[in-house]
Formats: C-alpha cells, structure tokens, sequence
C-alpha cells in the first residue's frame, strides 16, 4: 500500500536516494530550484522536510563520502561541502545553458559522479551521459568524459550490482539502452536496446481507452539485479530482470512517477518522486499525491547508495 510522505510536494520531484548515516531521505524539485531531506523519521510525529533553495535547477545529486553533496546544475557540477552550504564549480559542460540543462544522474560504486544532460526544446538528440572523476587517489585532477550521446532526455542511469551492465534511456524516444561495462577502466561497450517501449498513441488521455505504458523516466537497480524504471504518464513502476523480461508492473497513485530508489535501515521501502508540473487540474484532483513522495513497503531491498569520492 502506498503512503505519501507529509510536506514533500514537489513541480518535479527527482534524483531521490537514502542517506543511511543520517536516515534521511533526499531528493531534488527541479524547477522548484531546491534540495528537500526528511529529518526524524519518515511518517512519525515530528517528521519535517528541509529544503534549500538553489541559483539554477538541479537535475541529479549524490552524497560525498567527505560530507555534504555533489550537484549537478543547469550549467554544471557543483560540490556543496554541507547543507546549504557554497556551492563550489567543479566541472562545466559545453551546452547552451539557454535549452540545456543536467538531468537525470547518480555515483558508481567506485565514486564517480555521472550525470546525463536535457534538450528543452526536445528538437534534436543533442544530449549526452558525462562522468566526473574526483577520486583524490588517482592523483590526476577532476576529469570530466562524455561516455554517451544521441539522446534527447538522459534518465534511467542504473548500475548493474556486479558493476558489468550500464543502464541509460531516452525518455523522448522511449527507449533504455543498456552496455556491457568495465568499470575499471570505465569503459563501454556493446550498445543494445534493452527495452523498447510504443510511443504515446495520438490523441492519447490517461481516461482514454488506447493502452500506453508511458515513457522511461529514472530507474534503480534491486539487490537482485532488477531493473525498476518509472513510467511517466503511465502510472506505474516496471521491473525488468537483467535479461530484459518484465517481471513486474506496480501501479503507483500518481500519472507521472518519475524515479524510484530503495530505502530505510533494511532498504526495503521503495520511494518514488513524481511530477504535478504542467498536468491537467482535472488529474491533480483525481491524484493528489501528485508531486509528492510516495513509499511502500517491497520485498527485495535494493543496493545502498553509491557515495561520491573526492
């Protein structure tokens, strides 16, 4: 059963993980142009949402194994030292900030900060998948590598948990790519279609009778190697097995889930964000979770968070 988290609510929620030294759950409202955390625990009396305002829209984030965070912003990546804290430039991309901006991202198991980019005016597939190398122990400055492109909206960034597979979607093409990776030498190869979904019918409403699965927005990764991505506009959370078969679909109390991850002391609660930007009064009143976070309870947990390391 689902269960909204009180004083979430977001235009767009995203990039949601567990901080399991501080219990709390953090997450990102894009245009909302801030950081939210929990503090105390989820559900109880005395629970609160924080939220820190930011200068450009945030698309991902990640907690540093140093304290504070990493944060990718509309122009670039930026490393915040604690909470609320400045915000110091790391590394810069060469887009048009005026149509561009980060999106969906997360750390590797090995610390490495990766953060996919955005078309707004959805005219092209001119967006990519970067990856800032910071870790001190390299003893070469901070690196920033695009390791893929043709993309219209980077999302569903996952890692596979023998660290063998990556994970990456197109959300306006509908599609997940999927690569064999060696993440050592953090390398990609072997590029292939790991799911292909149908694009949205013309003339499609979500009280229309045309079947849309919606499309590919952020994604997590089980303990089980299972691929969960949020279906924008189709109300659901599906769950691939790494072979590519669905296994799962859960329908969740919002049109527009937008990212999943696993959490709590037993990584067992699934939170999801979800959007209410842009959406029709009529849906908001038929969900009105819409643009909040969401939970409930799941049988396999997932993989701790990846921090980021500098």
């Amino acid at each position: 059963m689902w269960t909204s988290i009180e004083d979430s609510l977001c235009e767009l929620g995203e990039s949601p993980f567990w901080h399991p030294q501080e219990r709390s759950l953090y997450w990102l409202d894009i245009p909302g142009r801030a950081v939210l955390r929990t503090r105390g625990d989820i559900g109880t009396p005395g629970a609160t949402v924080e939220r820190w305002a930011l200068p450009t829209e945030p698309g991902c984030m990640a907690p540093a194994r140093r304290g504070g965070l990493v944060i990718a912003l509309r122009d670039g990546i930026y490393r915040a030292r604690e909470w609320g804290g400045e915000l110091a430039a790391m590394a810069r991309v060469e887009h048009d900030v005026r149509t561009m901006r980060f999106n969906d991202g997360k750390c590797d198991a090995l610390g490495r900060f990766w953060g996919g980019s955005l078309n707004e005016a959805k005219d092209r597939p001119n967006a990519a998948l970067y990856c800032l190398d910071a870790r001190s122990d390299t003893g070469i400055s901070p690196t920033i590598t695009q390791m893929a492109n043709q993309a219209t909206t980077a999302n569903g960034l996952a890692f596979s948990p023998d660290a063998r597979t990556l994970y990456w979607a197109d959300t306006a093409a509908h599609v997940v790519h999927a690569w064999d990776w060696d993440a050592e030498a953090n390398s990609l190869s072997h590029a292939r279609v790991f799911q292909q979904f149908g694009a949205k019918p013309e003339g499609w409403t979500p009280a229309s009778p045309l079947h849309y699965d919606g499309r590919p927005d952020g994604a997590t990764i089980d303990a089980q190697g299972h691929y969960w991505v949020a279906m924008f506009e189709g109300a659901q959370l599906l769950r691939f097995s790494p072979s590519g078969e669905r296994v799962a679909s859960v329908a969740v109390p919002v049109q527009c889930p937008t990212m999943p991850c696993f959490g709590g002391d037993d990584l067992k609660t699934l939170f999801v964000t979800s959007a209410r930007k842009g959406r029709p009064a009529d849906e908001i009143a038929q969900r009105p979770a819409s643009g909040m976070v969401i939970a409930m309870r799941v049988d396999t947990p997932g993989l701790p968070v990846s921090f980021f390391e500098d």
